[in-house]
C-alpha cells in the first residue's frame, strides 16, 4: 500500500508501497476515505516531537474510513462499519479509563512502540498515535476507532477524530463553559475554529478569536466569534480588557502553544478566569505566572488533553451536531488534497495558508 513515510527530523515525509503486517487478534483494518493534516502532523515532522516515534513512522491521527477486516476479538467494530480515529485510544480496561478519564487512556504509549510492517527495503516501520492515517489502509487496535451512524463525507469526519475534538472538547469538557460567559480563542486554525463553535453552542458571549492573518479571522467571525483581534495590533490583553468592559476573560484558550503565546493569553483572563492550554509545547518549555496575580485573583491554569473527550461517547455526539448545523464543518475544510501533495500541505501549516487540508485521493 501507499504511504507518506517519516525517516528523519525536518525532511519532507517519502511516498513509499509498504507491506503492512498482519492484523492481530484485537486489530482493525480500516480503509481510508480521509485524512486530515493536524499542526501537530507538522510539530512531529520537524523534529519536535520525534522522540514519540519508535523509528521510521506513517505520520497522521485525524482520519475516517471503512473498517474493512477485523480479528478474533474485536467485539467494538465489524466489517463494513464507517469509524473514525482516535488520536487518544479508550481501552476501557487501565486505571484512567475506569475513571472516566478515557483521554489519557495508558494504551497509547504501547501502541506506539509497535511494529506496523515493513518499508521497500525491509526496515520496520511504526505508526504515529498508534495510527498512522497518511496511508491508504490502517491496521489499528480497535480501541483507536469509534463506529459512528451517519452519511456525512469521509473528508469532514475525518476532523472529529483530533482537531474538532480538541478543540470543541477543551471548551466543552475540558473548562465546562458556562452559559454569558466571556470566552477568548488564541489561535483559529482546525482546533481553534472548533473551539469557537463550541463556544457558541456553550451559550459563551462574547466570543473573542485572536489570530494575525485576517482570512482566519473573518471564518471565525463567520463562525460565531462575536470579536476578532489582530495580536499585530497591539496587546491582546488591553484590547480583551476593552471588550470586556476592563473584567477580562472568563475563560481563554491557547491553541498555539510556547512560552511567548501562553504568556499573553494568561493576560486576557480576569479575575476567577481559566486559561485552557491546548497547544503542544516543546518539551523543553517552562511557563512561568505572576504569582501574587495567579494567587490573589484565584487564576486557573489547566492542561488539555485531546479535548478530555470520552471518545465512545462524544465522536456521535459531535457527528449529531454537525448534521443539526450547530457545528460546521464543511467550512473548516481548506482544500481537499491527494497523498501525494502531503509535504506541500505541511509547508503551508508553516505560512497558515490553511485551516484543514485533507487528503482524500491515496
Amino acid at each position: 500500500m501507499r504511504a507518506a513515510v517519516f525517516v528523519k527530523d525536518a525532511e519532507p515525509l517519502l511516498i513509499e508501497n509498504v507491506t503492512p503486517a498482519e492484523p492481530g487478534p484485537r486489530d482493525v483494518v480500516v480503509e481510508l476515505g480521509a485524512s486530515g493534516i493536524c499542526h501537530t502532523d507538522l510539530t512531529v515532522q520537524s523534529g519536535r516531537m520525534s522522540h514519540l516515534l519508535a523509528g521510521p513512522s506513517i505520520l497522521g491521527h485525524e482520519g475516517a474510513g471503512t473498517v474493512i477486516e477485523v480479528g478474533n476479538e474485536v467485539s467494538y467494530v465489524k466489517v463494513g462499519d464507517r469509524v473514525i480515529s482516535a488520536v487518544r485510544p479508550a481501552c476501557g480496561r487501565c486505571d484512567n479509563c475506569l475513571r472516566g478519564k478515557t483521554h489519557l487512556c495508558t494504551a497509547l504509549w504501547p501502541m506506539l512502540r509497535k511494529r506496523r510492517g515493513a518499508r521497500p527495503d525491509g526496515g520496520d516501520y511504526y505508526a504515529m498515535s498508534g495510527l498512522g492515517t497518511f496511508s491508504q489502509v490502517m491496521t489499528v487496535d480497535e480501541a483507536s476507532v469509534v463506529p459512528v451512524k451517519t452519511d456525512l463525507p469521509f473528508e469532514q469526519l475525518a476532523l472529529i477524530g483530533c482537531g474538532l475534538t480538541t478543540g470543541a472538547g477543551s471548551v466543552l469538557f475540558t473548562a465546562d463553559v458556562e452559559a454569558g460567559s466571556s470566552v477568548v480563542i488564541v489561535g483559529c486554525g482546525g482546533v481553534g475554529q472548533a473551539a469557537i463553535q463550541a463556544a457558541v453552542v456553550a451559550g459563551a458571549t462574547p466570543i473573542i478569536a485572536v489570530d494575525p492573518m485576517a482570512s482566519k479571522r473573518e471564518v471565525a467571525l463567520n463562525l460565531g466569534a462575536t470579536h476578532a483581534i489582530d495580536p499585530g495590533a497591539g496587546d491582546i490583553g488591553e484590547q480583551v480588557r476593552e471588550i470586556t468592559g476592563g473584567r477580562g476573560a472568563d475563560y481563554a484558550f491557547d491553541v498555539v502553544g510556547g512560552p511567548n503565546v501562553v504568556a499573553q493569553t494568561y493576560k486576557t483572563i480576569g479575575a476567577g478566569g481559566m486559561l485552557v492550554l491546548v497547544g503542544y509545547g516543546a518539551p523543553d518549555d517552562e511557563l512561568k505566572f505572576p504569582a501574587f496575580d495567579f494567587q490573589s485573583q484565584e487564576k486557573c491554569v489547566k492542561g488539555c488533553v485531546a479535548g478530555s473527550a470520552r471518545i465512545r461517547r462524544d465522536f456521535q455526539r459531535f457527528v449529531d451536531l454537525i448534521e443539526t448545523g450547530r457545528i460546521d464543518t464543511a467550512s473548516m475544510v481548506s482544500r481537499t488534497i491527494s497523498l501525494d501533495q502531503v509535504n506541500q500541505a505541511l509547508d503551508d501549516l508553516h505560512t497558515g495558508d490553511a485551516i484543514r487540508s485533507v487528503i482524500t485521493s491515496f
